[in-house]
């Protein structure tokens, strides 16, 4: 479940981490600027594609956190860390001109954070398709 009240308080994390504009990450990511303004004031839910471009276009984004604010951003950082935060501003920057195939994306970014997670075990899985539905798996 979405934890709706809050998501526009991690969205503001989202952009501060990255140093953008709420106009300019609503490019980035393929929406109107005005659906940013409307989540960030909390008028506006987010939809299910708006979240999944979210994570498409910003790796670092958990989905878990992003939906329900359980877990870390950026993954296994403090949030005094800033050499890990330039560092994936930098990461961002270069991924940027890249336009990758979504399901090679999906796979590389999956192989990424196992190997970047080596000690995490793996609670849920959850496939996003394209039509709006979804398949859940559960270990």
């Amino acid at each position: 479940m979405v934890n709706t009240e809050q998501f526009g308080t991690r969205l503001q994390r989202i952009l501060e981490y990255y140093d953008l504009s709420a106009a300019s990450f609503a490019d980035k990511i393929e929406v109107g600027r005005s659906s940013i303004s409307h989540i960030l004031s909390g008028r506006n839910k987010p939809s299910l594609d708006f979240v999944m471009k979210v994570v498409k276009n910003f790796p670092e984004v958990e989905l878990y956190w992003l939906l329900n604010g359980k877990g870390s951003f950026p993954p296994g950082t403090d949030s005094g860390n800033e050499k890990s935060i330039q560092q994936a501003k930098a990461d961002q920057s270069a991924q940027e001109p890249l336009k990758r195939n979504s399901e090679e994306s999906t796979t590389k970014d999956v192989q990424v954070n196992q190997e970047s997670s080596s000690n995490k075990k793996v609670k849920r899985i959850v496939f996003f398709y394209e039509d709006g539905s979804f398949e859940a798996f559960e270990n």
